[in-house]
Parts: C-alpha cells; sequence; structure tokens
C-alpha cells in the first residue's frame, strides 16, 4: 500500500477578523439568554430550564473566547512586528 502524497502546495489560511466573530457569536448567546428570561416560569415548568442556563454559559464563554481572542491578536502583531533596530 503506497503512501498518499499531495499533488499542490497546501494554501495560506484565510484571514479574518475573530475578534468581531467572537463578539457577534457571544452577543447572540447573551440575546437569546435575555430573550428567554422572562419565560423562565415556563421552560422550569416544562423541565426546560437548562436552556436558559446553556445561553448564558455560551456568552461567558464567549467573553473568555474575546479575552483568549484579543490576546492571541496581541501576540501575533508583537511577534510580527519589524525589530527597531
Amino acid at each position: 500500500m503506497s503512501k498518499w502524497k499531495a499533488t499542490h502546495e497546501t494554501p495560506e489560511p484565510l484571514e479574518a477578523n475573530d475578534v468581531a466573530t467572537v463578539l457577534v457569536g457571544t452577543a447572540v448567546w447573551f440575546a437569546l439568554f435575555l430573550g428567554q428570561l422572562p419565560f423562565y416560569g415556563w421552560y422550569s415548568d416544562h423541565g426546560h430550564a437548562w436552556w436558559i442556563w446553556t445561553c448564558l454559559a455560551g456568552a461567558l464563554l464567549g467573553l473568555f473566547g474575546l479575552w483568549y481572542v484579543r490576546g492571541r491578536n496581541a501576540a501575533l502583531l508583537t511577534r510580527n512586528a519589524p525589530s527597531g533596530g
């Protein structure tokens, strides 16, 4: 059995605005949390209260992701910055 070998070069990764992507996702999770909060009683009565807490967890994880992506971007800019000497 022969080993598979690529016949073309690997493409460069696509550039994206990571901070905006994470920010929008976090805002969506938080909006879903706020939108469901007034109906907590109904969700609780029907055993679906976890839906609300899942949205809150998504928003909190999004805040962590925002912190991480901003730090990563800052580190990449520092690493790729031209030296002053």
